[in-house]
């Protein structure tokens, strides 16, 4: 494969890797850090070497720490049962088949169907459905400050 490739095999990892901080189905970071690994490679780690992938290293696993973590809590936080995070997670699913609003909204739903289910109490199942949805917006926005943190580290590194 001649380099031109390689670079747009590079590039097209980081973009789809930015996609899926919102598509719950693709890895988003991981392909963030896939496409920097590859690029730092492309260039035998000269420019981008192994301080600057060490540190993307880590921030892509706390990304991947968060993608768990802050729905969790979240959800927790509002005492939700574990239907409410088994319907978060499904509802996480069928957005899927529904675009962006689908995936930013269906956890919500599968949140508040999964805890009416277990309480059968409607403000609980509200007040769980946001408190998840709440958790996954700001695991996403996380997300994607660190996923742009792990860019940014890369960019410089090529560059300087």
């Amino acid at each position: 494969m001649t380099q031109a490739l390689w670079w747009t095999l590079s590039i097209a990892l980081i973009v789809i890797g930015l996609a899926g901080i919102v598509l719950p189905a693709l890895p988003g970071t991981v392909f963030v850090f896939a496409g920097i690994l590859l690029g730092a490679w492309i260039d035998d780690f000269t420019r981008v070497g192994g301080f600057a992938v060490g540190a993307v290293a880590v921030l892509a696993a706390l990304a991947w720490l968060m993608d768990y973590v802050a729905a969790v809590l979240g959800a927790k936080r509002a005492g939700a049962s574990r239907l409410a995070i088994i319907g978060a997670a499904l509802g996480t699913v069928a957005g899927l088949f529904m675009g962006l609003v689908g995936v930013l909204f269906m956890p919500l739903v599968g949140a508040a169907i999964g805890e009416f289910i277990a309480r059968r109490e409607h403000g609980q199942a509200v007040r769980v459905g946001i408190a998840t949805w709440l958790g996954l917006l700001a695991g996403m926005l996380a997300k994607f400050v660190l996923a742009f943190m792990m860019i940014g580290i890369f960019v410089v590194a090529l560059l300087w």
